[in-house]
């Protein structure tokens, strides 16, 4: 029981923060005394220097080669993944016509993120597959993210009817984002085995600002009464939904990544990679595109929930395959 709950720490602290905006929304509402406005921005900056710091590009490099199983998995991740999301946004209003507008645009984002990589390696590990082009896609994506996911919210959005200057936004993403991300990089030439024997307190220092993030744009939406406007029943559609877009999407990548036959390790690695999305990047880059709308909590209610699920799902894939084969 201890391991369990030590292994799900962060997916109760997402509840702890959801549950105290509720009860305490002042103090990280916007103009609240911890001053959110600051902290989330200095949070973004700290979570992707600690991205470029602790990602192992040294073992990045050995999985270059696989270019059939890069096409995959970033076709998938920035290519199918989006335009299903832009189909689900379409259909959605005959679906559940009182649904908020912000949950649509929440799994629109939802669709443009890139993968994980910690899950995404350890999984392909337990059920061994390619761990190495696991390792070299997830991060890849992560890298292509950090620009693609706001240009293609941009894009997504346009069709839409919801446009927002994006020239400001890449400015701001440009020195939140990128410029930490590049001197984590440079800083991990000088200090990898620093870094990577400290790898469990990077994680709880990184996982301790996005609870930040996520506590701060429930605040929000509790002073505003986002809530009370659209009751609980908006709460039970989106995992609904969530549970349904990551079945489909399970199914297509897993049926996709079969049709091309590709070998029993690359499958693993593709299936485990394509169709995961990142709570760790989707929180801070959310915090930058959204982060003046009030309902940005229901935004980031779509990928709160498809983040336990593929956390649930694929573990009892990895270890169904690492027992009895695909």
């Amino acid at each position: 029981m201890t391991a369990w709950l030590r292994s799900n720490a962060f997916l109760f602290g997402l509840l702890a923060a959801t549950a105290l905006a509720f009860v305490f929304p002042e103090p990280a509402a916007r103009g609240g005394w911890m001053q959110p406005e600051v902290l989330t921005n200095l949070g973004v900056a700290l979570i992707l220097f600690l991205q470029g710091w602790s990602l192992p590009f040294e073992k990045v490099r050995e999985g270059a080669a696989n270019w059939r199983l890069h096409v995959i998995v970033q076709a998938f991740t920035f290519g199918v993944f989006p335009l299903v999301g832009l189909g689900l946004n379409a259909v959605m209003p005959a679906l559940w016509p009182s649904m908020p507008t912000a949950i649509r645009d929440g799994f629109l984002y939802l669709c443009v993120l890139p993968s994980t990589v910690s899950s995404s390696v350890v999984f392909t590990s337990v059920a061994r597959g390619n761990t190495t082009g696991a390792l070299f896609n997830a991060a890849l994506s992560n890298v292509l993210g950090v620009l693609l996911t706001p240009l293609l919210v941009q894009l997504l959005m346009r069709t839409t009817g919801q446009t927002a200057p994006i020239g400001p936004l890449l400015l701001k993403i440009t020195a939140l984002t990128l410029a930490p991300f590049a001197l984590g990089a440079l800083a991990r030439t000088r200090a990898a085995a620093w870094i990577d024997a400290r790898k469990k307190w990077v994680t709880r220092l990184s996982n301790g600002a996005i609870l930040f993030m996520v506590y701060a744009a429930f605040c929000d939406s509790v002073q505003d009464r986002v809530w009370q406007r659209y009751g609980a029943a908006v709460t039970f559609e989106t995992l609904a939904l969530a549970v349904g877009l990551f079945a489909f999407m399970s199914v297509l990548i897993g049926s996709s990544c079969r049709a091309l036959r590709l070998s029993r390790e690359d499958f693993i690695a593709g299936y485990f990679c394509a169709v995961k999305k990142t709570l760790a990047m989707g929180v801070p880059l959310a915090v930058l595109i959204f982060g003046a709308r009030a309902d940005l909590s229901l935004i980031l209610l779509p990928i709160m929930f498809y983040h336990p699920i593929q956390l649930l799902v694929n573990g009892v894939l990895a270890n169904r395959w690492s027992r009895a084969g695909l």
